[in-house]
């Protein structure tokens, strides 16, 4: 895809001819032209031209998966009243040899094909078609045809309001509504927002270029929510570029951040290569720029996925699963730095980070999965959970783990080992390695190399296979509690005292104590067989009809005790004896100001960078140019 991107960088660059019923069309390209007359009932009426057709038979396809995403997504479920015209508009004969095809004989060389889609959902994968928007993601949005994949695309927006704006990394065309792609790889990774959305645009200095940075927000809040939303997201691309050493390379030397704070949205981040989707249903004032979490992940991926990229993904496949071994370290490793950035750049002061970094500690000692699967395991079970739509019960919730969330904790370890095995070295110098050996030439990496790349900045083979096999290949979990000393930091079990069972939500039929999530392996309520829609009748002697009663029937017990817990189980009556243990969740500290060494101080400053007080903030200059409000 990126070879081939290049290749047709130049023509790309050439502005692309108003679309209309009398242009002439290019041999061999693909024109799209896309209305939402019917917006307020979420449809949109496209047609697609192929012209230059060598084949006897069309092959019209929608594709089934969606960059960003592991798993099938069955777009063409939202698309229907299909016909196909020839060159003159005379109407072909349409077949359907599979769920996920259209064939077109008869044709003249150039063949219309005419659809409406329908879309209701707006977040990263999906489309929403309303009259406040059209929010496209392509793939979700636009058929294409087998052999017509290397050709040049064009595409005319006809918007349901005049007032709407286009945000996208497709190339601008002469009319406000065109635009183009140079190939089907890019067409199809370039994400769309039309609406009457605001944009704010800044320049970025790296590695001898200048760059613009686009923020295109649809949202309910005022100016002044945006111009500060602004200058937090500066901060978030200073910060990390200093990661990397520089900016990538945009194809087209811009980049844009394409933002949906709407109620009617769904909560999601989406990378692409110049561009990422955000949408949230809270607005930036009432949600306090919590939103900024979320495009720390995304522009992150700028470089890790984007570019510094797993050699499965490469090309990314549309008709079928995409499936690697090494989203511990793409999804993973890129959570971990999401919440650092914020920590660097201050929009959270150090407790919060720590809480954050107790948070990570226990989700991946709690994490049953682990039992079960390897980080690379979990990564390629993505294909079924990323989204991934089923109706029969799983037991995701014992036998899977995140590879977000527990790759995030793989990160935290490494930087921890890193900076304290390897003085100067630590997971930055890591991503940097990566990003100039894989990403800069943008060569797929596999996970030799991700290996290997361990050895290349620590000089120490030993520690990166061990690190390797017992972390990544395997399924040792870190030492903590070690590895954060070293910060002048201790891991601490919160309660000691309390008796507990394991995590349970009940719900009441009547007062009728159900459970209502999954029972953790190895917890005492899974040990005395207790499941997911049992009803508990009691814990020792009392009767169990509220949550009330639940908690004061755990008071009566310390950790260690033992107690009869009687239940229903379909229809059958259990009663079996519980053992009660501590809560195992455990905090994140500092030692005693008595106890912290100035190596301890210097570690947290290097790895976290230093608090600066609010009023010190306040008075601190910009570092980047001032932002610019754009319209159109």
């Amino acid at each position: 895809m990126r070879k081939l991107f290049a290749l047709c960088l130049a023509l790309s660059t050439v502005l692309s001819t108003a679309l209309t019923s009398q242009c002439a069309l290019a041999d061999g390209e693909t024109i799209y032209q896309v209305s939402f007359d019917n917006a307020v009932h979420h449809e949109a009426q496209i047609s697609a031209t192929f012209t230059g057709i060598e084949n006897q038979v069309l092959e019209v396809q929608m594709s089934r998966a969606s960059p960003g995403r592991y798993a099938m997504h069955e777009f063409i479920k939202n698309v229907y009243k299909v016909r196909a015209v020839n060159s003159v508009g005379q109407p072909l004969e349409i077949t359907r040899p599979n769920p996920y095809q259209w064939h077109i004989a008869g044709h003249d060389g150039e063949v219309t094909f005419i659809y409406t889609l329908f879309g209701d959902r707006a977040d990263g994968t999906y489309n929403q078609i309303d009259r406040t928007h059209a929010h496209l993601n392509m793939p979700a949005t636009f058929v294409w045809a087998t052999n017509h994949e290397d050709r040049k695309i064009n595409v005319e927006f006809r918007p349901f309001n005049p007032r709407w704006k286009v945000a996208t990394q497709l190339v601008k065309g002469q009319g406000k509504y065109s635009f183009s792609a140079p190939d089907l790889q890019y067409f199809l990774d370039s994400p769309t927002e039309l609406s009457d959305h605001q944009v704010r645009s800044w320049q970025v200095n790296s590695g001898g270029k200048t760059q613009t940075i686009k923020l295109a927000v649809h949202h309910d809040g005022i100016e002044d929510d945006l111009d500060k939303y602004t200058e937090k997201a500066k901060a978030v691309v200073e910060e990390q570029i200093k990661v990397f050493g520089e900016l990538p390379t945009f194809d087209y030397g811009e980049y844009t951040f394409i933002a949906c704070y709407l109620p009617h949205v769904s909560g999601d981040g989406m990378e692409h290569r110049n561009s990422t989707i955000l949408t949230n249903s809270t607005s930036l004032d009432e949600a306090e720029y919590s939103q900024l979490g979320t495009l720390s992940h995304e522009f992150f991926h700028a470089w890790n996925v984007e570019r510094i990229r797993p050699q499965e993904l490469e090309p990314f496949k549309y008709i079928e699963a995409n499936m690697t071994p090494s989203l511990w370290l793409a999804e993973g490793f890129t959570t971990y730095y999401g919440d650092l950035i914020l920590k660097r750049t201050q929009e959270w002061d150090e407790d919060k980070y720590l809480e954050k970094v107790a948070s990570i500690i226990n989700q991946a000692y709690n994490m049953r999965g682990r039992l079960y699967f390897t980080p690379e395991g979990a990564s390629q079970l993505a294909t079924f959970t990323d989204a991934g739509v089923s109706k029969d019960r799983t037991n995701y919730h014992n036998i899977f783990f995140s590879y977000y969330t527990y790759g995030r904790a793989m990160g935290l370890a490494l930087d921890l080992s890193l900076r304290a095995q390897f003085p100067g070295k630590s997971l930055d110098d890591y991503m940097r390695q990566l990003w100039l050996d894989f990403g800069q030439s943008e060569t797929p990496y596999s996970r030799d190399d991700a290996l290997a790349t361990l050895v290349k900045i620590t000089g120490d083979q030993l520690f990166a296979d061990k690190f390797f096999a017992e972390h990544i290949h395997g399924q040792t979990k870190p030492d903590f509690a070690a590895l954060l000393a070293s910060a002048g930091l201790k891991l601490e079990q919160k309660d000691d005292e309390s008796a507990y069972l394991g995590k349970v939500n009940f719900y009441f039929r009547g007062e009728d104590a159900i459970v209502d999530n999954t029972v953790l392996v190895d917890s005492p309520l899974y040990r005395a067989g207790v499941e997911r829609g049992d009803q508990i009748i009691k814990l020792g002697r009392r009767t169990i009809r509220n949550s009330k009663l639940w908690d004061k029937a755990l008071a009566q017990f310390s950790p260690g005790d033992v107690t009869t817990i009687e239940y229903i189980q379909r229809g059958e009556t259990v009663k079996k004896q519980i053992a009660f243990i501590s809560d195992p969740t455990l905090t994140v500290s500092k030692l005693d100001d008595e106890l912290l060494l100035d190596t301890h101080k210097a570690f947290l400053i290097d790895w976290l960078g230093e608090d600066t007080p609010d009023e010190d903030l306040e008075n601190t200059p910009p570092t980047v140019q001032p932002l610019e409000r754009v319209e159109d």
